[in-house]
């Protein structure tokens, strides 16, 4: 039913009947449990997906340090009732005139209220002088105290009966947001939220969003309609209440207060307050009627848990879905620049330009290379001939291969570099994350560097293959005939045109057959089957230090991504607190 009447409207608050008391310890335990896997969850990254998710969070987490414990903790504490709603609709001055006397400020400057009054019967002190209820906020006593943010300002009345206590809030629609924030969260500590709204302003979306998220959860309301016109009383209330209907608040009391003229003291006359002051006192004098309420609010607050629970879940599981997302984008780069290298030394393009170039200058040109075929001892004495000269024109050629291979690993780093940030761009996560990380737009400053080095390592791992395949004397002799550093070349070419040990016509016409000569005197030396067991392993050699090098550069960005993972854990261990309240509840 939804009205004024006391005598039917205190049992009719609740849709349904109340059950078995909720001050179970196991029930209160398992909520803690749960309040502090609430309180240790994170999402990091600031997705629009999410991000009614993280408030939500701040408020189910303000819910229960609020209103949840602390009702378990104290099932029969006196009935809180947050009077609430929107700037100027006249709260303060309701309260004032409920009490029969000045005790939260009224004016017509606005924000009036700037920090809440909480107004209880001197007998009741001690149930909220020590923060069990809004703990966050410092409480002050005495009419003169100045308000301050983040304190609650107690002040005994025995205008009030014994077991209900009441809490003047800031606007629900203040101009300040610390205000707008404070209003909520004390809504949400009600046991019963009164809401006061006038003629003019009742059809606003700012409380209906509210008032739609106390019926959602279960939340007891009586409204009070103030400032009414008389000739319009009937229109605007038989509106107000369908309105009710609708969001499935039909239960509702509903009050209301005609514009009036406020008389010496600031206060509502007497005529026009008395059923919502009755209404009030009826209500603290009624211990089962207090009882419907509270439990109704708190059933409904611990009936919520489940979803606003999944929602957290939910919105964590996204997060975790978005930084593999992200892990993966960087993987698959550069596990394709991987790709890219390992095609580009087998396929002959490493002996164009520069290299050819240098190797025809070390074994000569023209008459050379119609000598190719007349036998590998002219060729032999050829090239030995040439590696003996003074200077050494292999240090060209050696170069010419360094700065080649390292010219490919570099472009192929930075092409990862590149798409991994296209591809971050086109999420919902990454451009946050590039602009807070401008660095991974690009490859590291170092890679150059480190690229440098990684080649010239692998020149000398060549060596070392050629030194350890010479271990008779009759190789050596003839590795001596070369050179090492002249056989490492040789290698090296053969590497970059090798693909199982058969030089295929395009490699060879790229490199202009000197990729076969070099080939036909490493296997005058060591044997074919030795020979391409070289070449693979020169190659497996120089992928492992490339995977090496790119492994470091990605690393950069599972770096920043393990600033903003979600753990397992923290999804499985939200989970099963819920999980766990659900099962304390159902077998209360």
């Amino acid at each position: 039913m939804v009205g004024g009447d006391t005598r039917v409207s205190l049992c009719t608050m609740s849709a349904t009947p109340p059950g078995a008391p909720v001050d179970s310890e196991e029930l209160l335990a398992r909520v803690i449990a749960l309040r502090d896997e609430v309180e240790r969850s994170e999402l990091p990254l600031d997705l629009p997906s999410t991000r009614q998710a993280k408030e939500n969070r701040a408020a189910l987490l303000g819910q229960l340090d609020d209103y949840v414990i602390p009702r378990l903790s104290s099932i029969d504490a006196p009935l809180l009732a947050v009077v609430g709603g929107s700037t100027g609709a006249g709260k303060s001055t309701l309260v004032n005139s409920v009490l029969g006397r000045k005790v939260s400020e009224a004016g017509v400057l606005r924000p009036t209220t700037t920090s809440p009054v909480l107004i209880h019967h001197p007998d009741d002190v001690r149930w909220f002088r020590d923060g069990r209820v809004l703990p966050s906020l410092s409480r002050v006593t005495g009419e003169s105290a100045e308000p301050q943010p983040g304190t609650v300002r107690l002040a005994a009345s025995e205008a009030l009966q014994p077991g209900l206590a009441m809490l003047d809030a800031p606007d629900i629609d203040s101009v300040v947001s610390a205000n707008r924030g404070l209003a909520t969260q004390l809504l949400a500590a009600a046991d019963l939220w009164l809401f006061v709204t006038t003629a003019a302003r009742y059809a606003d979306a700012v409380p209906w969003r509210l008032l739609k998220q106390a019926s959602d959860r279960g939340t007891a309301v009586a409204i009070i309609l103030d400032r009414v016109d008389p000739d319009a009383m009937d229109d605007v209330r038989s509106d107000l209440v369908e309105m009710l209907r609708e969001q499935g608040l039909e239960t509702s009391p509903v009050f209301t207060v005609p514009e009036t003229t406020l008389d010496e003291r600031g206060l509502i006359p007497e005529g026009d307050i008395s059923r919502l002051r009755s209404w009030l006192t009826a209500l603290a004098g009624d211990q089962r009627a207090r009882g419907i309420v509270i439990q109704q609010t708190l059933s409904g607050a611990l009936r919520s848990l489940d979803e606003r629970t999944d929602e957290l879940v939910a919105a964590a599981t996204t997060q975790q879905a978005m930084v593999k997302e992200l892990e993966k984008v960087a993987y698959d780069a550069y596990d394709t620049a991987e790709d890219q290298v390992r095609d580009g030394i087998s396929d002959g393009q490493l002996l164009r330009g520069e290299v050819l170039a240098r190797w025809q200058e070390f074994v000569g040109t023209g008459e050379f290379f119609k000598r190719v075929e007349e036998g590998v001892s002219r060729l032999r004495d050829r090239v030995t001939n040439a590696i003996k000269g003074a200077p050494p024109p292999s240090k060209p050629l050696d170069e010419a291969l360094h700065d080649g291979v390292a010219a490919l690993v570099i472009a192929e780093g930075d092409a990862a570099a590149a798409t991994t940030a296209r591809r971050w761009r086109s999420t919902e996560a990454g451009p946050e994350l590039l602009e807070e990380h401008p660095e991974l737009t690009r490859s590291s400053e170092a890679l150059r560097e480190t690229v440098e080095r990684t080649v010239r390592d692998w020149q000398g791992d060549v060596l070392d293959i050629v030194r350890a395949e010479g271990g008779n004397r009759r190789t050596n002799a003839r590795i001596a005939a070369y050179g090492v550093n002249g056989i490492g070349l040789f290698l090296m070419l053969v590497s970059f045109a090798h693909t199982g040990g058969v030089l295929v016509a395009p490699e060879v016409a790229i490199a202009g057959g000197t990729t076969a000569l070099a080939q036909k005197v490493l296997e005058a030396i060591f044997g074919d089957q030795a020979v391409r067991e070289m070449a693979a392993k020169a190659r497996s050699l120089l992928l492992e230090r490339v995977t090496d090098l790119y492994d470091e550069e990605r690393r950069r960005y599972e770096s920043v991504l393990g600033t903003v993972q979600v753990s397992e854990g923290q999804v499985r261990r939200l989970t099963q607190a819920a999980e766990a309240v659900q099962a304390a509840r159902s077998t209360r």
